[in-house]
Order: C-alpha cells, then structure tokens, then sequence
C-alpha cells in the first residue's frame, strides 16, 4: 500500500509539472499594417507577455481588414486588428463580429505632399496614395480632402496596398500626396515632404483600429480572448512606459533604424493608443453615421451591436489598469 500511495504521488507531481505546457493554448493573431497602432500585440510577443497568460501566439500578417475578417469566418485565424469601417459592413452581411479592445479612436494618419504642395485644395487633380480602397487610410483621405471641399471626382486615388509604399512612391514622385501613420508619416517629414493635415489632432473620434473575432470563435474560446485582451492591454502599458523595449520593438518590428524616426513614432503613439483599451462609443458611432449615407443599414444598428467590452471592464473592475499605474 505505501508503495502504491508513492506511485500515486509521483503521477500527480508529473501531471503538476506537465500543466504549465498544456495550459499554453495557440492563436493565431494578424497585424494588418506596419504602423506602431498595433504596438500592444507587438510588445506583448517581444517581452514574453502571452506565454504568461498561458498562450503560444503566432502572428501572422494579412495586410487588409476585410481579408483578415475573410481570413477569421474562414476559421484560418483566430484574431486580427481590423478597422471599425470594414468591421461594421462585414457584420451587415452577416459575418458577426465583435471587437473586444480599441487602439485607435482617431484617425492616426497624416496626408502628407510634395513640398510645392501648401494646402488640401491643391490637390485637385491630383494622385492619392493609400493602402486599399475602404481602409482606414482611404477613409482619412475621404474626410481630409472633403473637409477642404474636394469631392472623389476631383482626384484620383491609387491603392498601393501597404503604407511604406506610399512612401516609397511619394519619393519617386508617382504620387502627389499619401495617407501614411508612424513611423512612415515621421520618414516622409524627415524626406522633406509636407505634411498637410495630421487627423490625429484635427480628425474625428472614428474607430480606425480596433482587436476583433468572430462571435461563434468567442463563445468557444472565451478565456483565450480574455487571456489576450489582458496580454494587449499590459503590452499597451509596456509601450507608454518602457521606452527601451518600445524603441527595440520599433526598431525590430516596425523595421525602423533611425533612432529619430523611432523617437517620434513612439512619441505619437503614446498619446494616441488607447489605454485602457476601450473602443470609444462615440467613435464607433461616427462610423455607422459615416456608413449610413451609403447603406441604409448602418442606420438600423446600434454601436453596442459591434462591440463586445467586457474583457476590458473585467480588467478594470479588478484594479488591473490601477496595478499596473501604481508601478
């Protein structure tokens, strides 16, 4: 019997040990675009932040929200970051979705020009780098050159899939302005281009990034989600405060060398990442009222429909957001 109870012992201490690797649950989270609006998934891989939840994170890249939203119903990945635009059209045609943490509830974009270039009108008949049509790039473009009166019809926009692209044709003067986000707006400065109009500071409350999954993968995996709302929301708080780590992750993920550039890139998005991680109401109301010129449907919606806080609002009412502030 002794014998027997000391096998018995030693199965439950092995079972103990083997936990920690079968509690590591895999996902698969997409970025959509290099810019430091994703930063909080980024720092949460550089500095371990998922294992400590209990997850084996790949991230992967799909550079579109509406083929990383085909990407998540297809089942081929679990998360991605997704604007509220594509989000919100997505769901009304039935692919019910939820974003459970905000990054962005302003339009992080700059439209910057040639130097000859001194203001929004003169762009009329001119070339518009952004990255897809129905992005949040083509969406800030939209409203910066309608804000200075330009319809669609009076310019032309060219998608060139990914944002340092739109740099790279601004530099070869294929383009005549872009909608880029740091760190790529803080290149086209330091390349002498003009910056027209920063959204960031004159745009609108508009959901432009947002953390988002599908309904049926929530109801399944509900602590998965959980477990990487709380690894995003501590990698946003690493960010605004780490300035080591969040110039190392500048400089390894967002593949940026000048330590100028990185400044600036960090610079811009502590103020501007959401912390805690909230997708703004009013934000998300501005897109469906953007949305409802074109789509009758967006008027019969509530922003509440769209959104799905309360992973955040755990976290918050168990003093996860004033543990972290204390430090």
């Amino acid at each position: 019997m002794p014998k027997c109870y000391g096998m018995i012992c030693l199965l439950f201490l092995l079972m103990i040990l083997a936990a920690p690797a079968r509690a590591q649950n895999n996902v698969r989270i997409n970025w959509t675009a290099v810019t430091g609006a994703q930063s909080g998934m980024f720092m949460a891989k550089q500095e371990g932040l998922f294992k400590r939840n209990g997850l084996d994170v790949e991230l992967i890249h799909i550079p579109s929200s509406s083929r990383a939203i085909q990407a998540i119903l297809a089942g081929e990945i679990a998360i991605s970051f997704m604007d509220g635009s594509n989000a919100v059209q997505a769901n009304l045609k039935g692919a019910n979705l939820a974003l459970v943490a905000g990054a962005t509830n302003r339009m992080v974009f700059s439209l910057m020009a040639k130097p000859e270039i001194k203001s929004v009108r003169d762009l009329k008949g001119k070339k518009i780098g952004i990255t897809r049509v129905g992005s949040s790039t083509h969406t800030s473009a939209l409203f910066a050159l309608g804000q200075a009166g330009l319809k669609p019809v009076d310019y032309q926009i060219l998608p060139l899939v990914e944002v340092p692209n739109i740099f790279t044709a601004l530099a070869a003067g294929q383009i005549d302005a872009g909608v880029v986000s740091p760190p790529t707006n803080s290149r086209a400065r330091k390349a002498g281009f003009k910056e027209l109009v920063n959204l960031a500071k004159e745009g609108p409350d508009y959901v432009s990034v947002a953390v988002g999954t599908s309904r049926s993968y929530l109801g399944a995996n509900e602590d998965i989600v959980r477990r990487v709302v709380r690894s995003y929301a501590e990698g946003v708080y690493l960010f605004k405060t780490n300035r080591a780590a969040a110039l190392k992750m500048i400089q390894n993920q967002l593949r940026v060398s000048d330590v100028d550039i990185q400044e600036d890139t960090h610079n811009q998005f502590r103020q501007y990442l959401e912390y805690p991680p909230y997708v703004n109401r009013k934000a998300m109301e501005a897109v469906l009222v953007e949305l409802g010129d074109k789509d009758s449907a967006a008027k019969a919606v509530k922003a509440e429909d769209f959104m799905d806080m309360r992973f955040v609002t755990e976290l918050e009412k168990e003093g996860f957001f004033k543990q972290f502030a204390a430090k």
